[in-house]
């Protein structure tokens, strides 16, 4: 592929024809791209909270299978504890993305 140079001639006076003039955009605050942008974030998050806090709830229901197995004097393990605070955090966490979708 070949590129071809285009020159054209300016009115500008010679000593000023070849510098290169720079101009500066200014970016406006968007009100509507920041709530969006805010909103989108809040989803994400929201959604890996939760997805996080449902594999730690398996696996804490898992070891707590495992240990009321092993010894089933034991009324309320650890792990049962553990499992509700991940499932609490599944509960609290997942409404702000299901509002946004």
């Amino acid at each position: 592929m070949k590129i071809q140079k285009v020159t054209h001639q300016s009115s500008l006076p010679s000593n000023t024809r070849n510098k290169l003039v720079l101009r500066r955009t200014r970016k406006i605050f968007n009100p509507k791209v920041f709530i969006d942008r805010t909103i989108e974030t809040t989803a994400i998050i929201s959604l890996m909270i939760t997805g996080f806090s449902g594999v730690g709830a398996m696996g804490c229901w898992g070891l707590e299978v495992i240990e009321s197995n092993a010894n089933p004097n034991i009324i309320i393990s650890g792990w049962q504890q553990q499992k509700n605070i991940c499932l609490g955090a599944m509960l609290v966490s997942f409404p702000p993305s299901w509002a946004v979708l």
